[in-house]
C-alpha cells in the first residue's frame, strides 16, 4: 500500500460503461490505499467529476510520446501478464517485439490481432486472431509493455541479449520490506504487458493473442486479472472505493498536471544514463492480499483510525469533505484527528517526501483452503525512479496500522519505454537499436 498525489481538469466525455452499470444498479469495487492530499502537489477542492474515462466504444491512441495505459483515464478491467524470455536469440526477441507492436496497433483500434482476422483467412490454416472479441468495440483498450531487470542480465549473471550495459541503475529488484510474504512464482519477469479495457473480454483477448504470437520466444511466468479500478488518473473520474469500503486514490497524480508528472512520473533526458528510456516510466507491481474477514469484524471507528479518513465521505479525519486538505494540526479530544500510524498520515507527500501515480485494481481469486476470500489489491504504480518513489513510500509505511490487515504476496519492477511514434517504430526500438 502506498500513497498518492494530485490534480487538473479534463474534458467532458460520454457515459462510461462503469457509469452505465452504476445507473443500472450493478456495483463494482475499488482497491486499497487511500492517499492524502496536501502541499504543492495537493488538491484542496474538486468539482463534481465530469466523466469516468473512455466510453465502451472509444479507442485510445496507440502512438504518442508516452505509452498509453499510464495516464490514460483508468479503465474498468485489467489483465496483467509477466513473461520469461525462452530464447537466447536477440533477433528472435526483436522480431517478437515488432510483431507485438503491430498487433497492439490493430487491437487498440478495435481490430483483430492479425491483418486477416479470425474468420477471413485460409479455411485449413490457424486464424491470425482468436475471435472472442469479434463484434466488440475497442473498449478503451490500452497495452503497455515493460522490461524487467532480468532481461538485461539473467539471474545467473549472463548477458543474453547484449543489454547489460544499457540497464538503467534504478531498474533493480525491489528490496525486502518488513512483513513481505512474497511468492517467487508470481514475482519478477523479463517482460510484462499491462492490458486495460472497459470490457474484460477485450483485455483478455489482447493478452491471449500476444501470448499466442510469443510461443517459442516467451512463456507466461504469471498473470493477474483485476476489476474495479482503485484510483483515478484523471480529474474527470469519480474516486472509487476499494474492497475495504473506503474511497481510494483521492489525491492520486492526475494526467492534467503536466508539471507534476514531469517531476514524479516521466523519466527525463539524462536520468541514470538511460537515454533510451526518456519519456518512459518505471512500473512497480505488487499483489496485496487484503485480510477481508478480520477487517469486517473491526469497528467503524477502528477502520477510520487505521485509514485516517471517514468511510462515508472520504474526508480526512477532522475535515468535512473528501478533497479538504489534510490538517495534521487538527485535534479531537486532545489527540491528533489523523492518527500518526494511519495510512493517510504516513503516505502523505509531506511525510513520504515523494509522489507516485497509482493505477491498481481489485481482485478476487476465489478462496483459500480455510474458506477465506483470496482478495485484495493488485497494486500498480508508475514513477520516475522506484528508489525515490515506491521504495521510499513503502519504507515510510513500516509502522502503518493498515499492515495488520494486508499481506504483500508478489513483487515486480519494470522499465516502460517511451511511446511508439511513427509507422516504423516499435516497442523497445531505442533500447535495441541505440
Amino acid at each position: 500500500m502506498t500513497g498518492d498525489v494530485a490534480p487538473g481538469q479534463p474534458p467532458q466525455r460520454g457515459v462510461s460503461r462503469r457509469r452505465l452499470l452504476g445507473l443500472l444498479g450493478v456495483g463494482t469495487a475499488g482497491a486499497l490505499a487511500t492517499g492524502a492530499a496536501g502541499g504543492a502537489i495537493g488538491r484542496a477542492t474538486a468539482p463534481e467529476p465530469a466523466a469516468a474515462g473512455p466510453a465502451p466504444t472509444d479507442s485510445v491512441a496507440f502512438t504518442g510520446r508516452h505509452q498509453s495505459g499510464i495516464v490514460t483515464p483508468a479503465q474498468d478491467r485489467l489483465h496483467f501478464v509477466a513473461f520469461d524470455v525462452a530464447t537466447d536469440s536477440r533477433d528472435e526477441l526483436v522480431d517478437l517485439l515488432k510483431a507485438w507492436t503491430a498487433a497492439a496497433r490493430r487491437m487498440t483500434a478495435g481490430h483483430g490481432a492479425g491483418p486477416v482476422g479470425a474468420v477471413d483467412g485460409e479455411q485449413y490454416a490457424p486464424p491470425d486472431d482468436t475471435g472472442e472479441a469479434l463484434g466488440l468495440p475497442a473498449s478503451g483498450l490500452t497495452l503497455t509493455v515493460g522490461f524487467g531487470p532480468t532481461l538485461f542480465r539473467a539471474a545467473d549473471g549472463t548477458d543474453r541479449f547484449g543489454l547489460a550495459a544499457r540497464r538503467p541503475e534504478p531498474l533493480a529488484e525491489l528490496p525486502a520490506f518488513p512483513g513481505d510474504q512474497l511468492d517467487p512464482a508470481i514475482s519478477g519477469g523479463d517482460l510484462c504487458i499491462q492490458a486495460c479495457a472497459n470490457d474484460p473480454q477485450v483485455a483478455v483477448h489482447a493478452v491471449r493473442n500476444l501470448v499466442r504470437l510469443g510461443v517459442g520466444v516467451v512463456s507466461v511466468r504469471w498473470s493477474q486479472l483485476g476489476f474495479g479500478r482503485t484510483s483515478s488518473t484523471s480529474t474527470g473520474q469519480a474516486t472509487p472505493r476499494n474492497l475495504f469500503g473506503f474511497k481510494d486514490g483521492t489525491a492520486n497524480l492526475k494526467a492534467e498536471n503536466a508539471a507534476t508528472l514531469d517531476r514524479f512520473l516521466w523519466v527525463g533526458d539524462g536520468d541514470s544514463g538511460a537515454d533510451w528510456l526518456a519519456g518512459g516510466s518505471y512500473l512497480v507491481a505488487r499483489r496485496i492480499r487484503m485480510l477481508i474477514e478480520p477487517w469486517d469484524t473491526a469497528s467503524l471507528h477502528e477502520q477510520e483510525q487505521v485509514i485516517g479518513r471517514a468511510k462515508g465521505t472520504g474526508a480526512p479525519l477532522g475535515g468535512r469533505a473528501e478533497f479538504d486538505p489534510v490538517d495534521f494540526r487538527a485535534r479531537i479530544d486532545a489527540a491528533p484527528a489523523v492518527p500518526r500510524t494511519s495510512h493517510v498520515f504516513l503516505s502523505h507527500p509531506d511525510n513520504a517526501g515523494t509522489a507516485i501515480l497509482r493505477r491498481g485494481y481489485s481482485f478476487v481469486d476465489g478462496s483459500d483452503g480455510l474458506g477465506r476470500l483470496d482478495a485484495g489489491l493488485f497494486f500498480i504504480a508508475f514513477q520516475r525512479d522506484p528508489r525515490s518513489g515506491f521504495v521510499q513510500v513503502q519504507r515510510n509505511l513500516r509502522h502503518d496500522a493498515l499492515n495488520e490487515y494486508i499481506r504483500h504476496t508478489s513483487s515486480a519492477v519494470f522499465a516502460c519505454p517511451p511511446g511508439v511514434r511513427g509507422a516504423g517504430d516499435w516497442w523497445g526500438r531505442a533500447l535495441f537499436e541505440g
